[in-house]
Order: structure tokens, then sequence, then C-alpha cells
């Protein structure tokens, strides 16, 4: 039997759909959310219609019958930290995406959308795999330097898997047997320390550590950001804007579009280089940072995600890591194909579900 899946993930400036007949897909498609248009809304929670009709649309001018769809499975979003694995969608989950638990981010949206669209069809069931909140961090990694903070696990948890262990396939090892470090440049950079098949460390990358990227603004200094916050014409939501949304690229050069970044920089702009040359800069920076995590024992240093496209950033920053170990690059991302094979295995029945429930998170 050929199973039909629908892949849903929300990102910050797109939301990418895909249809699969079994393993083979049969519908991809990329909806850009222009940032002029994402300014409408005041809380991503509320491109919720917005997202969700764009996705029905696509589908119904593609004359995609979703009714034959068995399983929708979406990006996580920041809900409580859990194991790593595939989640059924309830209603305790809902809630907390709804609530923006952790932080708003787009993937939040993505187990709301499968949720409201498995509901239309007979049968079908909604999941989410591998969310951006998989704790695998070690203890020692979790202090920040006051008791009053912590550091959390949110990175591009399903992608980074996923490319871990493509990577060891092809070199015939199992991702278990591996010590990698894996760079997810995208909207968000997450870089992460893979020791035998668990991401011991890994910078936050939602809104506040690590490199800045198109859009976020990355690690910033303590006290002078602790200054900006008591401005009388700055607010919370100002702040969180500013972090999440609005820096980095966007800051520097009013654009959150990579690629935008990247002809601008080809064609001579010195201060797109510049701000180029800084993110690729840090990028390498938070790479030997972890090498030092996995005290030196690094397999290889993997490059993906959007931005590995550009050969610009991705020879900048071979140019201070290779010392470490291999650098391989995958370009974009896979992680449609891992939501799908994700799905695939739950409706073969070689994978159980996991529930959101008190078992399966971390405290």
């Amino acid at each position: 039997m050929i199973h039909q899946i629908l892949a849903i993930n929300p990102g910050s400036t797109s939301t990418k759909i895909a249809v699969y007949h079994g393993s083979k897909p049969v519908f991809l498609k990329s909806i850009l959310h222009p940032s002029e248009e994402l300014r409408d809304f005041k809380k991503v929670t509320d491109q919720y219609e917005y997202r969700k009709n764009a996705i029905i649309r696509e589908l119904s001018d593609s004359h995609i019958d979703i009714h034959k769809i068995e399983a929708i499975v979406a990006r996580g979003g920041l809900i409580k930290p859990i194991k790593s694995g595939v989640y059924r969608i309830n209603e305790a989950m809902k809630k907390d995406l709804k609530d923006g638990l952790l932080g708003e981010h787009a993937s939040n949206l993505g187990g709301l959308i499968a949720d409201e669209i498995a509901k239309t069809i007979p049968n079908c069931q909604a999941y989410i795999a591998d969310p951006v909140v998989v704790d695998e961090m070690q203890d020692i990694a979790k202090f920040t330097g006051h008791p009053k903070f912590k550091r959390l696990s949110i990175f591009h948890a399903l992608n980074q898997k996923a490319t871990a262990r493509a990577y060891a396939r092809l070199m015939n090892q199992k991702y278990e047997d591996l010590n990698l470090i894996i760079a997810h440049m995208g909207g968000g950079i997450s870089i992460g320390a893979h020791s035998k098949g668990k991401v011991i460390d890994v910078n936050q990358a939602l809104d506040g550590e690590g490199p800045f990227s198109p859009e976020r603004t990355g690690t910033l200094p303590a006290g002078a950001l602790a200054k900006y916050c008591f401005r009388e014409d700055v607010t919370l939501d100002d702040i969180r804007k500013m972090i999440t949304g609005r820096g980095g690229y966007m800051a520097y050069l009013n654009t959150n579009n990579a690629y935008e970044v990247e002809l601008m920089a080809q064609d001579g702009d010195e201060n797109a280089r510049k701000v180029q040359d800084a993110m690729s800069y840090q990028i390498g920076k938070e790479i030997g940072s972890l090498a030092a995590v996995l005290r030196g024992e690094v397999d290889a240093i993997i490059l993906t995600g959007g931005i590995s496209h550009n050969p610009m950033v991705v020879e900048y920053i071979k140019s201070m890591v290779s010392f470490i170990a291999p650098v391989v690059i995958y370009p974009g991302e896979d992680e449609m194909h891992a939501l799908v094979w994700n799905g695939l295995l739950v409706l073969r029945g070689a994978l159980e579900p996991k529930e959101y429930d008190e078992t399966n998170m971390v405290k």
C-alpha cells in the first residue's frame, strides 16, 4: 500500500509544503511570505489563517485531492522541552503552541494548521516530528552564570538530525557512532555539537544566542542591552521584535533575504560584504567553541540550510574551521523528506508516535 502524506514546514519568511506518495514527492512548493505582508501581523499566531489559506489554495490550484491524505506531519514549534521523536498533536500541545509557551516562531503554526486540516479528512492523523525544542543538552551546558537564567535547547532539530543521519549513511556508519558539528544556516542559525547521536550543546537560535542571522541579533552585549531596555521610548514588544525579526541583516541592510545580500556583496556593495563576512565570522567562531565541547574529537563539520548555497559564506567559514575536521556541505535542508519519512514510519507501524505529556518532557 502506498501511503499519501502532506508535510508542512512554516519558516520565518516562507511555508514549505509537500505531498508524497510513499517516499516519492509528487508536489513541492515553497510559499513565500514577503516581509511587507508579515508586518501586518502583530504576533506570529496572527498569521494562522493567512498561512493556512495559502496552503489550501496552493493544494487546490495544483489539483491535489487532500481527502486522500492519510497523515499530515508538521515541523514542531515552541512547546515544552521534549525527547526526540514523532508526536501526536493533542489538545495540550495546541494550547502550548497558541500560548507561545517559550516564545513566538512560525514553527508554532505547523502543528495548529496540520491538526485543523487533518480534521477535515476522514481517518487522517496529524503529527509533529523532532520539534525545535528537542532537548538532549548535557546538564553542564545549561548553566549561564546566574541561577535565575538557564540555557535552553531551541534549534533546528529536524534538519540537523536528518542531515546527520544522511551523512552517516553516506559514510556507511551509524549516527550514534559519530561526533559532528552541524550548522543550520537560514533565517535563524543554530549550531549543534552531536555526540554519539545526541545534541549535547547548541546555541539557543531563536532569541538569544550565537551568530546573528538574516533576521536575528544572536548574542548581544548584556550590559548595553539592559540599558537599552530601560529607555522610555522602548517597550518589551519592541525588544522582542528587534531580537527576532528585525535583527541581523534586517537591521544592518533592511532586508532579511540572504540571497539578496549575497548578490549585493557580489556586485561590490562593501557594506553588504562586511555584514555577510561578520555573520560568517561569528558562525566560524561558534563552530570552534563546539569543537572544544567535543574535546577536539570531531568527525566532520556540516554546513546546511539555505545560506550554505552561498560560496562566499562557505569559503569564509571553511577558512576558519577546516583545521578542526573535514567540512561537508549539504545545501538547503532535508526537512521535508525528514517529516515525510517520520510519517511513513508511523503509518507502516515501524515507529510508535509519542504522546505530548509528562512522560516525554525533559525537566
